[in-house]
């Protein structure tokens, strides 16, 4: 059963999807959410649990636990209108009493599911400081297909707080008319689980034509939670959620270092960050998925990502033959953060240590490789005998690093990261892992559909 990482995501195929949720201690319930691509709910028909069972006519449904299984939630992608961007899983505590949380809640599982497919298993990591609900899954629209990305996000205020921030108005019941004289003071309780059958004489509901109370702050133009800090698996690959319209919005990406053993540091340790990128105006989006390393001679293939854009038949790799600061960033050529490329470094470090790029208008970005050369005077250790790695900060909650897994010696070049800025709700990290041939100088090429072509750029020479 293949099982993804907090932020992971993978592509699902056609047809109808079966979202089961399973756990120990205390029960939670399993509710969806049909979210348009603004990150917010059309309506508060929108959310789907075990009060309001359906959506969008039987396209997202909710089943109680029985003898076929457990709660479970059934999604069919096609029979969603256009305007649903993603279909949000929430697993939540009982809204009605204030003191159950993730605490009292074991081995968490979620499992998506397609007819005659194997299973997708996510577990979310502990929630230990008081979280009531969690954002599990999200199924997600990418082009025509669908994909299924791990959250793993908790929230505090429970069901009613998570349903506020994606839109939901939730309202506090109005109080029943006393008893007796003097009732007994009532605790504070949490918002109640929303209701759809009809109010009683005790419990009028609002007048339609009284305006709901505004919702609670919620955080500005973020799609989705941050993912917190996560690291990548060799070859895997994560999904940042960006506002690509924040004009404040800063990407860090850094080449973090420390030396390894003091005798790799003696022997020198002067590693540089090279940022390989195209910008959108430029790229295509083809049939190989982008980080893919391809062979000598690859044609670049694909549709413009902008009307009017670069197309497969105009699209020139970056050869040995091109300037060596075109299309780069890197110690010669430090970029700009106020004109194109959206890209500058921050100098050159020649002790163990960090280099950084940051990134802005994710607009303007298709695809930005990170890759990382060893000076001749390094000696022939590897990479990963340095400690080097790559760190990319979204400013927002999510850190993801992208480590080196291999001991490949006598290599000047590694091309450790992509970063897709490709898709209209954010950014991919993909960790790559690609070395240049044995004692070669020529610098890694990024092809225009994001593919990866080694050996193929113009030399490159450092010595102290």
């Amino acid at each position: 059963m293949p099982e993804l990482g907090k932020g992971g995501n993978t592509t699902m195929g056609a047809g109808p999807v079966t979202v089961e949720l399973t756990a120990e201690g205390d029960a939670v319930d399993l509710s969806a959410l049909l979210v348009t691509a603004d990150g917010k709910v059309r309506s508060d028909d929108d959310l789907v649990f075990y009060n309001q069972p359906s959506a969008e006519s039987g396209a997202v449904r909710h089943l109680a636990a029985d003898a076929g299984g457990p709660e479970r939630i059934e999604v069919d992608p096609a029979a969603l209108p256009a305007d649903v961007d993603r279909v949000v899983l929430v697993a939540s505590c009982d809204p009605d009493d204030a003191t159950r949380t993730f605490r009292q809640v074991r081995n968490v599982r979620v499992s998506a599911t397609q007819a005659g497919g194997e299973a997708v298993l996510f577990r979310p990591p502990p929630l230990t400081d008081g979280e009531r609900a969690v954002l599990l899954t999200e199924l997600y629209r990418r082009g025509p297909a669908w994909k299924l990305r791990a959250i793993g996000q908790g929230y505090a205020d429970g069901l009613a707080g998570l349903a506020t921030d994606f839109g939901i108005d939730v309202a506090e019941e109005e109080p029943a008319e006393p008893r007796r004289e003097t009732p007994a003071p009532q605790p504070e309780t949490p918002a109640p689980r929303p209701e759809t059958s009809a109010p009683t004489p005790e419990t009028p509901a609002p007048h339609p034509a009284t305006p709901a109370a505004p919702p609670a702050p919620t955080r500005p133009n973020l799609v989705e939670p941050p993912l917190g800090r996560i690291s990548l698996d060799k070859g895997s690959q994560v999904s940042l959620s960006l506002d690509k319209a924040d004009r404040e919005l800063v990407v860090t990406v850094a080449l973090e270092w420390d030396g390894g053993s003091e005798r790799r540091r003696r022997q020198g340790a002067d590693l540089d960050l090279y940022a390989l990128f195209v910008p959108a105006a430029k790229a295509l989006r083809g049939p190989k998925e982008p980080g893919t390393v391809v062979k000598s001679g690859h044609v670049p293939q694909g549709e413009p990502l902008r009307p009017g854009g670069a197309t497969a038949a105009s699209a020139t790799p970056a050869t040995g033959k091109k300037s060596k600061k075109a299309d780069v960033v890197y110690y010669q050529s430090l970029g700009s953060l106020t004109g194109r490329p959206y890209i500058r470094l921050d100098g050159d470090s020649r002790v163990p240590g960090r280099e950084a790029v940051q990134i802005v208008r994710p607009d303007e970005q298709g695809y930005v490789l990170l890759c990382a050369y060893s000076a001749v005077s390094n000696g022939f250790g590897s990479f990963r005998s340095f400690g080097a790695k790559v760190v990319v900060d979204d400013g927002r909650g999510s850190t993801v690093t992208v480590p080196l897994y291999e001991n490949t010696k006598t290599r000047y070049w590694v091309a450790i990261a992509l970063v897709d800025f490709t898709s209209a709700d954010g950014a991919a990290i993909h960790h790559v892992e690609a070395y240049s041939a044995r004692m070669t100088e020529r610098r890694p090429v990024l092809h225009p559909d994001g593919t990866i072509e080694m050996n193929a750029g113009p030399v490159e020479f450092k010595r102290r």
